[in-house]
């Protein structure tokens, strides 16, 4: 119990810690770009090697198919309702007002063109909390569950802090620009942050020892949001505004998460 709620701390204090960088700094919009795209790598390791392979070890490939097209879309339904939402409360912006802006397009600061149609998809922050929380409790589930069977855990805490920081950064300083309040943020990614420690904990405990298959599926649903997360949020953004840079900060982010793996 100590030491599943010990683990589950550390990998949930990356999403306040994030969470805190975001909202107090005024980071570069290619810096941010840079950063998400170093989680994009990160988390392309851990679905590949720690979710759906481990799903499909424990399920099979039918099971771990079924998850990962069901975490797909419900990803997507719910990232299409955030944008909706998003849009529906958006007001015209000045362009002297894009500047400083993660989400919104740097050539209309400089030109007052409308920005493009990725920046105003206003909800990459919730998107990114949305992503987080999807794909952040299967994975601590099985952080739990591994650490249950007595299997170490450390690669996969390492794994999860590694792409948790840099999703509450970005996620945090996209919610500040479309003008939601510190308190409000902080809030949301600490509710966040708690919710995966318990999952920790439920899976060191009640989950621990449980029959393959009711892990696959969790696991393999973990990573279909993954995938849909990096597909319509991580990737598109962080190209946006680190343009073809963002690709060695991909690679860079998978290389240092797979070492981590191999650990």
């Amino acid at each position: 119990m100590g030491m599943s709620l010990l683990f589950g701390v550390v990998t949930s204090s990356a999403l306040v810690l994030g969470a805190l960088v975001g909202v107090r700094f005024e980071l570069p919009k290619r810096v941010l770009a840079i950063i998400l795209s170093f989680a994009a790598g990160a988390l392309i390791t851990a679905l590949t090697f720690e979710l759906f392979e481990d799903a499909f070890e424990r399920g099979g490939i039918w099971l771990a198919a079924f998850g990962l097209f069901i975490g797909a879309v419900v990803f997507t339904v719910l990232s299409a309702l955030l944008d909706r939402w998003a849009q529906a409360g958006s007001h015209p912006v000045p362009a002297d007002e894009y500047r400083g802006s993660p989400k919104l397009d740097t050539d209309a600061a400089a030109t007052g063109r409308a920005p493009s149609a990725a920046s105003t998809r206003g909800a990459a922050g919730l998107a990114l909390l949305a992503a987080a929380t999807l794909d952040g409790v299967p994975e601590n589930l099985a952080l739990g569950v591994s650490l249950g069977e007595g299997t170490g855990g450390l690669a996969l805490l390492a794994a999860i802090f590694v792409s948790n920081l840099p999703e509450a950064l970005v996620g945090a300083a996209s919610m500040r620009s479309q003008g939601m309040s510190t308190s409000a943020i902080i809030r949301l990614w600490g509710l966040c942050s708690v919710v995966l420690v318990i999952a920790v904990v439920v899976g060191a405990g009640p989950l621990s020892g449980s029959s393959p298959q009711t892990i696959s599926l969790p696991l393999a649903f973990a990573a279909g949001a993954v995938i849909a997360a990096l597909a319509d949020t991580l990737m598109p953004e962080a190209f946006e505004h680190g343009g073809p840079a963002v690709a060695l900060s991909t690679a860079a982010g998978f290389v240092l998460s797979f070492v981590l793996s191999l650990a």
